[in-house]
């Protein structure tokens, strides 16, 4: 009678969620973890699994939301949640990782959209910029969840390494100036450099008069025109505001970060990109700086010319 109890309970027809997370610990963890959750589990299921073998931990897909109490126990020992790999770019913003996240995970943008709304501190820079191994199945909020609460743990190790304390509002004006980095440097060999423009710019007051800090959220990969600095009201423009925008302008990398806590020991004021090279030229006036400007008219005027008149293949 009792073999034939046993086996009506473990053939019986149970729903779980596809994809549940199983914290590391005991089975009896595992067990009580469920319960909180709302997964179907009692103490014969805490028998069966020890039973059946040690629960694998973290995200597992179970593939189904219906199917035999002991299909699903044993599903909890050797099932694993596929990952999907997504890479937030250094220099991207929070609008467009989120619509890589809506099309990889196929996840809804506009739920994503609120979670972050919801959970975030600034309007940017609250996910560390690096690749990610993230399980289908989970909902938009966990989403958003991991991706913040794994940031801020990186965020606070470094801060502790570098200050030998955390303090966030302290630790997001870093970040604010990072994200200009971000968008400004062509290298990571010219960040410091960069940073150093920034924060001599800061201490004499000066406007850092950035077109990187106007590329923020949906303008990300938006060619930054007269028009835009003339209209654009926000804090991101540094053309109209004195001091580093409200909120960082993108996701950043800890070289970024380094640069903006540790900035190079110049004197420059100024940079601009040297025409046809991947790097910037660094003055500390702002006559050598127009005579840059003017070398790279120059090229630009002789290039034209050029292809105007070289031989046209027929």
């Amino acid at each position: 009678m009792v073999i034939i109890s046993l086996l009506f309970y473990f053939s019986s027809t149970i729903y779980t969620n596809k994809v549940i997370n199983i914290p590391a610990g005991s089975v009896g963890d595992t067990i009580s973890h469920l319960n909180k959750q709302n997964q179907p589990s009692n103490i014969l299921d805490n028998i069966a699994l020890r039973l059946l073998g040690s629960p694998q931990k973290g995200w597992i897909d179970i593939k189904s939301t219906k199917l035999t109490r002991l299909d699903f126990l044993n599903r909890l020992t050797s099932s694993r949640s596929p990952g999907v790999s997504i890479t937030l770019i250094p220099g991207e913003t929070y609008y467009f990782f989120l619509k890589t996240l809506s099309k990889k995970l196929d996840l809804s943008y506009d739920k994503l959209q609120t979670a972050y709304d919801n959970q975030s501190y600034k309007l940017d820079g609250n996910i560390l910029a690096d690749t990610y191994t993230l399980p289908l199945g989970m909902t938009e909020s966990r989403v958003i969840y991991f991706l913040l609460s794994h940031t801020e743990k990186r965020y606070e190790k470094l801060s502790l390494k570098i200050f030998k304390h955390y303090n966030k509002t302290n630790w997001y004006r870093y970040v604010s100036i990072a994200s200009v980095i971000q968008k400004e440097a062509a290298s990571k060999q010219e960040m410091p450099i960069v940073s150093s423009v920034i924060h001599n710019r800061l201490k004499l007051g000066m406007r850092l008069q950035m077109d990187g800090t106007l590329n923020y959220g949906k303008y990300s990969h938006t060619k930054v025109t007269a028009h835009m600095i003339d209209h654009d009201k926000t804090s991101y423009n540094t053309y109209k505001n004195t001091g580093i925008p409200k909120h960082p302008v993108c996701a950043v990398g800890f070289d970024a970060i380094r640069a903006a806590i540790k900035p190079a020991n110049t004197d420059y004021l100024f940079f601009v990109k040297i025409k046809n090279q991947k790097k910037h030229k660094f003055s500390k006036t702002h006559k050598q700086h127009n005579n840059m400007i003017q070398q790279n008219k120059k090229i630009k005027l002789l290039e034209t010319f050029i292809e105007t008149f070289s031989p046209r293949e027929n």
